[in-house]
This record gives C-alpha cells, structure tokens and sequence, in this order.
C-alpha cells in the first residue's frame, strides 16, 4: 500500500471482518494499548463492526491522561513564578488542575509558552538569561528521545537557566500492572505502534511469555487496527502467545538505537504515578544525577504537592479495561471535554474524551453509529450466539 485511502478501504476491511467470523469459536477480549488507536477506534465504529463476542477495551496510552493531577499541580506552582517562562506542548495548556489550567494562569499574567519542539526551550532561555526557563517534559518513550536531548544539550551548552518539569512513563510495567491485577479481563493486547517505533518490541516478549498472551503491535489506521485484531485472534484460537508486529512499515524488532542510546545516557528508571491508576513499580524515566541542575522538581519547593482524584471518576478502572466510560455516572454529565473530572476525559486521546467526540454518550450503544469504513457487506455486530460452554 502506498496511500492513506488504501488503509480505510471497505472492501478489504469487509474480507478482514468476514476472516475474523470464519475463525473465531470464542468471546475474546483484546485492549488497545494507544490513545491513538483507541481515538481510530470510536471514530470509524471499528468496535461495531466487530464480530459477536469480540470486545476491544481501552488501555492506559494517553500521555496526557496518566499525567498525575499533582505533576499538573506542580507545573502550575511552578507557572505562577515570576521569574519562569514555563513552556510546554498546546495539548497540556487546557488541562486542569486542583486550581484551573495554565491558559488561567497566562491570563493572569504567567508567562507560559507554547513550543513545538522541546529545543524550543533552549533558544528561550539563551535569549534570557535572567529567566528560569522549565519545559513541562511528559509523554510515553515516544516524545522522551527529543526531550532526553533537551537536558544534554542544556548541560552541554552550560544553559544553566534551562530546566525540565518530567513526569515520563513506560508501556510495557503498565501492561504487566494489567495482567497482574486479579480484576484483568484482557486476554490480548494491541500494541502500541508509536513506542515501539523507537523502543522497539524486544521488550514485550517476555510479557507475552510470563502472561502467555498475545501482543500485536499495531498501526492506526482502521485496516491496521482490524489486521492487528485478526492476528491477536488467530493467536488466541491457536492457543499461540508471541508478540507479532503488524506494523512492519514502519518499525522492527530494534526500533532506533541511536534515540535508545540519548534516553539512556539522560535517563534512569524509577517508579511513577499514573493519574487514575497509583504508583507502578519502575515505571517511568527520571533524570539522572548529573542531570540535578536542569532537574525543576529538585529545583523548586513543589515535592509536598499532592492531589486526589474526585471520588466519582472511575477514569483508572477504564484504563485497566475494567469499565468503559458509559458505566461512568458522571459521563457526559458532570464530565465533559470542557469540564473533566478524570483522566480519560482530559485529553482528545483519552477514551472518554473519544466516546464523547463521537456521540456515545448520546448512544452508548452505538446503533446508530456512523461507520466509515467497511460501507459495503458488514454488518456491525452480527455474529454467532453464544452458549455457556463457548463461554471464555
């Protein structure tokens, strides 16, 4: 394939569904790890147009949305300096925290940036010395390579203004977390394509063998998503578990050594919080020690912050694929894009977010879903009846 269009072709996505049919014998339920797949998910009815029994929930690879609310605090205490220029990506701005977001705390006075690459940050604070210039670095091993660079270059430069606010996680400790829990209802996973375009998949086969289930990394476009399924239920109806790389165009085993190699050398592995999950074990980046000086938690007083989550928000039962964001009360009531209570509504990537954007909270059922692709020879959700006995 050479252009977009030929990823959301309906008649091939109709062979891929009509494949699924003809080799399942049994309900099965896969997670999407990406909050980019899960957003291709909703948008194209991808979940409907499965077949009876197949059920795709949603995982926790929203960057924004594991960010925890008090890392949100932190960077808005840090804002509300005088003396900072507080920089950070557009899709963290809008994001609140115990007290508004910082578009408040820009319009109150704060001088907060938006940059599109964090070497951004490096320019600003060369170009004013008598600033402290903090970026807002957080995201998956995807965006850590660019920010791992960030702190090299800082300290290489001898920019001793420059500092970064991190709050970096790790895919592959969360799906542990998941398998581990005694509430895990996920017998396969899509995984995700962006991380392990630099990460490669190397280290998720020892999930896969430790859990014995089956890992698909996967594209996001709606044929990838439906090929990755197919793999992931082919494994599950031959009782195989390995990790598969569906995503072949753009990734391989190894992914990019040399991103690996500036993360390393910047980087060292510790626990993290998740927003709506807690704290799992060596799950997030850190900046080393001889990083110290560009490092904005040790740098200023904000370490004694911490934040609960509003009780109602069941945002960390979705994230496991537990729940799915209409069992929520407040979905779409008290909980909007424009006013979020949890995590997975905070963030356009975030299922609630994506279920909202796309009318489930006015059908949660989806029957009158929009399909996009696959107009022609599929029925969303037709399929077999199920018996006790076909039961997983």
């Amino acid at each position: 394939m050479k252009y977009l269009d030929e990823y959301r072709d309906g008649e091939l996505a109709a062979n891929i569904v009509k494949e699924m049919r003809r080799i399942q014998t049994r309900p099965w339920v896969l997670m999407e790890v990406c909050g980019g797949q899960t957003h291709s998910i909703v948008k194209n009815g991808i979940d409907h147009l499965l077949p009876e029994g197949v059920e795709l929930v949603h995982g926790p690879g929203c960057p924004v949305c594991v960010t925890p609310l008090e890392m949100i605090d932190k960077a808005h205490a840090i804002a509300r300096c005088r003396d900072v220029i507080f920089c950070s990506f557009g899709d963290m701005l809008r994001v609140p925290g115990s007290d508004g977001d910082l578009f408040t705390i820009k319009s109150l006075g704060g001088d907060v940036r938006i940059v599109y690459s964090p070497l951004d940050c490096l320019k600003i604070a060369k170009a004013n010395p008598a600033r402290r210039v903090v970026f807002f670095a957080i995201g998956f091993e995807t965006t850590a390579p660019a920010n791992a660079m960030l702190a090299w270059r800082a300290r290489a430069e001898k920019v001793e203004n420059l500092s970064l606010l991190v709050s970096h996680v790790l895919v592959p400790p969360a799906l542990s977390a998941i398998l581990s829990s005694t509430e895990n209802r996920v017998q396969a996973f899509l995984g995700p394509g962006h991380v392990c375009a630099v990460m490669g998949y190397s280290e998720y086969e020892p999930i896969s063998a430790r859990y014995c289930v089956p890992i698909v990394i996967s594209g996001f476009e709606p044929l990838d998503i439906l090929e990755g399924t197919l793999m992931a239920i082919r494994q599950l109806e031959e009782d195989r578990a390995s990790v598969e790389n569906q995503y072949s165009r753009v990734l391989d085993r190894t992914g990019n050594l040399p991103a690996q190699k500036v993360v390393s050398q910047v980087f060292e592995i510790g626990d993290r919080k998740w927003r709506g999950i807690g704290t799992i074990p060596m799950s997030g980046y850190h900046l080393r020690d001889e990083f110290a000086r560009h490092d904005a938690e040790k740098l200023f007083e904000v370490n004694e912050i911490a934040t609960l989550e509003p009780e109602i928000c069941i945002s960390g039962q979705i994230l496991r694929g537990i729940r799915k964001p209409h069992d929520c009360p407040a979905f779409g009531t008290l909980c909007s894009p424009q006013h979020p209570l949890g995590a997975t509504m905070v963030s356009a990537e975030g299922a609630c977010a994506a279920y909202y954007a796309y009318g489930r909270h006015l059908n949660p059922q989806g029957d009158d879903v929009l399909v996009e692709i696959a107009s022609r020879g599929v029925t969303p959700k037709a399929g077999k009846e199920w018996s006790d006995a076909g039961a997983a």
